[in-house]
């Protein structure tokens, strides 16, 4: 199976801060850090340095070539990157010192998507590809009914989750990937094993995916309910985890098919990436996860 990973590009500028600036407040960066980013560049590194056969796709500016750099030095093979005449998008990142961040993004070309364009990167998938997407680019419903016409599997990744969501063809997800947080906010549940349920009946023939911050993962699908906890490690930055989980939980599964295994292998590599600071750049190879692992 391939994974069409279809998703936002950004270029991340990380303030090192005392704490989040406050409404009227000025402060200053201990230190900056101009990094690769955006959840479609995160989930499709963490997909391919997972081992998975992925067909990156997405939309920058004329500023974006250290985006396709980053493809090239994981590489990445049949990228679908192409430019338009916009800036990249771009995000703001605050992270205090206990690794928490709070962000600010610009869409830039991350909000330039047609139909033509979806139609032109899905052309050659075949029955039983998988396409990724999650909320930072434009006409994702689109995408989906396009997918759903070649046979593929949608799998959707909520976030940013915003009331928009609900105006999209939710029926046509394979499987839901969200926090607690975006969980909640899609089934009006707040304890996890509410909010499998709540997705089982609204959406019964899509799978779940539910990540738990401290508490670890659960996986709900037709065979039953999965569940991991965290490794331990010293938190640096927690952004990137969550698409690394993703990438690496999909591989997995896609490679041998065990829930349990996925949830153990997804949560290595999370583990490993929060303990560095950066997205699309801390995440790490399928190998150094099996070291960890071990």
């Amino acid at each position: 199976m391939r994974i069409f990973s279809i998703g936002s590009l950004n270029i991340d500028y990380f303030y090192s801060m005392s704490h989040f600036v406050r409404a009227g407040e000025t402060l200053s960066s201990a230190k900056l850090d101009i990094l690769p980013g955006g959840k479609g560049l995160n989930q499709a590194v963490a997909l391919i340095r997972a081992g998975a056969q992925v067909v990156p796709c997405g939309l920058i500016g004329e500023d974006g070539e250290m985006l396709l750099s980053v493809l090239d030095t994981v590489g990445a093979k049949n990228s679908r990157i192409e430019k338009r005449d916009m800036p990249s998008g771009h995000a703001i990142i605050q992270v205090d010192p206990a690794g928490q961040n709070g962000i600010i993004v610009f869409h830039g070309a991350n909000f330039a998507y047609d139909e033509a364009y979806f139609r032109k990167v899905l052309a050659d998938a075949a029955e039983g590809d998988a396409v990724l997407l999650q909320n930072e680019i434009n006409d994702v419903g689109l995408c989906m009914n396009i997918a759903k016409e070649k046979g593929m599997r949608v799998v959707f990744n909520p976030s940013p989750f915003d009331d928009n969501i609900f105006d999209l063809p939710l029926e046509r997800v394979d499987l839901f990937v969200c926090n607690e947080i975006e969980g909640a906010a899609l089934t009006g549940k707040t304890d996890p094993e509410e909010i499998l349920a709540a997705l089982n009946e609204k959406y019964p023939d899509a799978d779940a995916l539910l990540t738990l911050g401290g508490a670890g993962a659960v996986y709900r699908d037709k065979t039953g309910i999965y569940r991991h906890g965290v490794f331990e490690v010293d938190v640096v930055d927690t952004t990137g985890a969550g698409d690394t989980f993703t990438g690496f939980f999909l591989a997995a599964m896609n490679e041998s098919g065990d829930p349990a295994g996925a949830l153990r292998t997804a949560s290595a590599a999370s583990a490993i990436v929060v303990s560095r600071i950066g997205a699309a750049l801390s995440i790490p190879a399928a190998e150094e996860v099996k070291e960890f692992l071990q």
